[in-house]
Order: structure tokens, then C-alpha cells, then sequence
């Protein structure tokens, strides 16, 4: 039988300790068997989760001999590690333990260096943060989880779930990770990547800045078949000028800045109106739906039907 052994840190989201628990402890092979043990372990006898305290029956010893680790989201991404916690996952890897994170435990898993040179995801929220904090990491902040074969790591809350399915049907195939699925209400295979979940803000531009009046302008036009040229003229400068100001000011480009809004734009309609896919495409300034279906699922990761039906 496979062992799991779930850690739980100070300031652990329930949510995160949860799904590990109740994903392996209901998953059967199929001659009704259990697939796995599971053993929760905390760095302490008591645990604060900020809504409950947590009394774990093992401590870090119960990591020793594991043959999966996983580590569950905290409050505090940025909270210092405990040496004696860094130690013990440290040990673990060098034997050869499978190690995962969901959500914000990527950023343990980080603290302890088992993610240098590897690529990571986490919660999309918080991606920057750890792409800034740990540059040594591929940071991807796009998928559900990645597999780098011993380590793994998750995005937020339910892609945990995902993660889970995907180490069944690694460790039992996918007859016994399909039933877990069921069990659960979820699909094995969700379509799409964590982009679908981002929200797309536009490019921040301080206040009585130079591009202000012109963004503002962008922003009331998007359904305008517009140019480069055009943003330019209108801004009264050359094409040349105008790209370094944007990338000065905004950090991208006028024609990029003006696809994020016209995406974000979209989604704002597929959210709130039933205006169809083409009708939506063309007010937001594609000149055809094919256009402006590949525009969005490029940035978004999924089509907008689907993006419609997870969001309408």
C-alpha cells in the first residue's frame, strides 16, 4: 500500500489539508482494497489554522519512510521556514521521497530548495511573488499543476484535486484515478489551464501620466479596427515614440496592451450578456471570429464557449 504522509504547518489552509485527505482515503483499487494510508503530520503538537486549532497524531517523524509527501497551502506564503521542517523534506527528497505542494506550499517547497532549476506553478495570485523571490524557478503561472516526476506542484484550492488525480493515476492507472474522479464530482481531465482564472487587469499606468488620455481613448474605441499607425496619429506622435513611451509607462506594447483590453472586455461580455461568440468578437475590435477565438484562448486557455459556461 502506498503511504501519504499530508503536512501541516502553522497557519494551514483547510481546504488544502482536506483535499489530500478525503481524495487518497476514498480511492479503491479494484478488488475493493485501499489504495493508500494516510498519515497527517504537523512540525508541532498543535497546529493554528486561523479559524481552528489542529492536533495532528504524528509529528515530523511521520515523514520518515513515506513514499509520498505533501504539503498544503499556508496563510503566509512568506512566512519564514522552520529549520528542523526544511531538514526533514530536505531528507526526504535525498531518499527518494515523492514530494508535492498545493497551493501556497510551493513556497515551502521552495524555501527548502527542492524547486531550484525546476518548473513550479502556484496559486496564479501569487506567482509573481514566488518568480521574485525564488529566481532560480520556472515560474508557470498558467497551469494546474506540473509534474517534475518527484516533485510537484499545484495551483489554488481545487486544483489540488487535480493534482491528486493525476499521482493516481500515475501510481494505479487510470481506471482507479477515473473512479476517484467520480467519487469526487470531478472531471480527470479539466479543460483548460489556470489562465481561464486570471483576471486580466491592464498594464497600470500612474495617474496624469503622458499615455492617460490615450489609454482612456483605447479603452472607448476597442471595437475600432485600430493600427498602429492610428494609436499613434491620434496621439499626435510617431509610431517610434510611441512604442518607447509604452513600454516605459506600461511595460508592454500598444498593440498588446490594446489585445489585453479587448480580451478582458470579452470576458466581461461573456460573463453578463448572451450576445453571441461572433456578435462579441466584433465589438471588441476582431475583424473575424476565427481571430478572435485564437486571441482568446492564447490568453485565456480555454475557448469562450467554455470560458462562457464556467463563468456565465
Amino acid at each position: 500500500m502506498h503511504t501519504i504522509a499530508v503536512l501541516a504547518l502553522d497557519q494551514v489552509i483547510p481546504f488544502d489539508l482536506s483535499t489530500p485527505i478525503e481524495v487518497f482515503t476514498r480511492t479503491r483499487l479494484p478488488d475493493g482494497r485501499p489504495g493508500y494510508q494516510i498519515r497527517v503530520c504537523a512540525e508541532r503538537r498543535e497546529i493554528d489554522t486561523g479559524t481552528f486549532a489542529l492536533r495532528a497524531p504524528r509529528g515530523l517523524d511521520g515523514l520518515e519512510g513515506a513514499d509520498t509527501i505533501i504539503v498544503p497551502g499556508t496563510a503566509d506564503p512568506a512566512a519564514p521556514l522552520a529549520p528542523e521542517v526544511r531538514d526533514a523534506l530536505r531528507a526526504a527528497a535525498a531518499n527518494g521521497t515523492r514530494i508535492a505542494s498545493i497551493c501556497s506550499g510551493t513556497f515551502i517547497l521552495a524555501a527548502a530548495g527542492l524547486l531550484d532549476g525546476l518548473r513550479a506553478t502556484t496559486h496564479w495570485i501569487a506567482a509573481g511573488l514566488l518568480a521574485t523571490a525564488y529566481p532560480d524557478i520556472e515560474v508557470d503561472p498558467d497551469v494546474l499543476y506540473v509534474d517534475n516526476g518527484q516533485v510537484l506542484t499545484s495551483a489554488g484550492a481545487a486544483a489540488g484535486l487535480d493534482l491528486c488525480l493525476h499521482m493516481i493515476r500515475r501510481d494505479y492507472g487510470s481506471a482507479v484515478a477515473a473512479h476517484a474522479a467520480r467519487l469526487s464530482v470531478m472531471p480527470l481531465e479539466r479543460e483548460g489551464g489556470q489562465a481561464q482564472f486570471i483576471v486580466h487587469d491592464y498594464a497600470p499606468t500612474p495617474q496624469g501620466s503622458v499615455l492617460e488620455p490615450l489609454l482612456t481613448w483605447l479603452q472607448d474605441n476597442l471595437g475600432r479596427d485600430l493600427t498602429l499607425a492610428d494609436i499613434a496619429a491620434h496621439a499626435g506622435t510617431s509610431t517610434r515614440t510611441l512604442i518607447r513611451r509604452f513600454r516605459e509607462q506600461t511595460g508592454t506594447t500598444p498593440l498588446q496592451w490594446l489585445h489585453r483590453a479587448r480580451i478582458r472586455q470579452a470576458q466581461h461580455l461573456l460573463e453578463t450578456t448572451p450576445h453571441s461568440v461572433e456578435r462579441i468578437g466584433a465589438q471588441v475590435g476582431f475583424g473575424s471570429p476565427t481571430a478572435f477565438r485564437d486571441r482568446f484562448k492564447r490568453t485565456t486557455g480555454v475557448s469562450p464557449h467554455t470560458y462562457r459556461r464556467t463563468f456565465s
